[in-house]
């Protein structure tokens, strides 16, 4: 290959990967999920152009589309990428002396929460010492809909947002306490809109309370929760609120050590200020 040919196919090469960057880049600093049209507009490229570099990054896991198969959102494995960077060992072990200290104060279990498609993930977890507990180790993922941190997640979001990340009713039902429709939990989160608090009742699992408070970002949006849990038989939702101020110090430290929120809740947090 000549040396002309060898530049001209480094240049088209570097343009794709800039272009496929430039595009990730958009998506992820949406406000939501991103039509083509909107796309094509954003990147000043043609729209076959977008369409192909679209279904590339969507066969690489980068990008999916969304149900109504109108828009796109990121996708797993950037969202997992976004998550391995920001947990790296020196956040890790801030972000974990922190719940430790919430613990030491408040007695039980505490975790670290973000939003991640469509899901409560749990990036970080400190356990009581009492032997009765809820055992939820990091890496676990509980639903939005029945669960502390995901409620406070589902608050931050318009109606239709919301119901596009819960997906069709009924939701899934644990317990006999679990909100199975829409219509209810938007009153459960009218509530948490107004504290700034998400609770959890024995909704995903039986004999267990625990309530959620946001980390949050220097603009105001949430970023990720951190959350306490208890056994029912040990407390009550009007003992845990005593323990907010305690989940505050803890989430307000967390706070301190970003410079910027994860790639994945910056966008989810932005579309939920809607």
């Amino acid at each position: 290959m000549s040396p002309s040919a060898e530049t001209s196919t480094s240049t088209s090469t570097e343009s794709i990967a800039l272009r496929a960057f430039a595009l990730l880049e958009s998506i992820v600093e949406s406000s939501g999920p991103m039509s083509l049209d909107a796309l094509t507009s954003a990147l000043h490229l043609p729209k076959p152009t977008v369409y192909r570099i679209l279904h590339l990054m969507m066969n690489a896991g980068l990008v999916r589309r969304e149900v109504d198969g109108k828009r796109y959102t990121i996708g797993p494995r950037l969202t997992s990428f976004a998550v391995n960077l920001w947990r790296s060992d020196a956040l890790r072990v801030q972000w974990h002396r922190a719940l430790q200290d919430a613990v030491d104060e408040i007695g039980e279990s505490c975790n670290l929460t973000l939003l991640e498609n469509n899901q409560v993930l749990y990036l970080d977890r400190v356990e009581t010492t009492h032997p009765l507990r809820l055992h939820l180790e990091a890496g676990t993922r509980v639903p939005l809909h029945c669960t502390a941190s995901g409620k406070l997640f589902l608050s931050r979001m318009t109606d239709d947002e919301a119901r596009r990340a819960l997906g069709p009713e009924p939701y899934e039902r644990f317990t006999a306490k679990t909100i199975t429709a829409f219509a209810p939990l938007a009153a459960e989160l009218a509530k948490v809109r107004k504290t700034g608090i998400g609770t959890h009742d024995s909704e995903r699992f039986d004999d267990s309370v625990a309530i959620a408070v946001p980390v949050l970002a220097s603009d105001g949006s949430i970023v990720m929760a951190v959350a306490m849990h208890a056994p029912s038989s040990r407390a009550s939702l009007k003992t845990c609120m005593g323990y907010v101020g305690a989940l505050q110090r803890a989430a307000a430290a967390i706070a301190g050590t970003l410079g910027r929120p994860p790639a994945a809740t910056k966008k989810a947090s932005r579309s939920a200020r809607g």
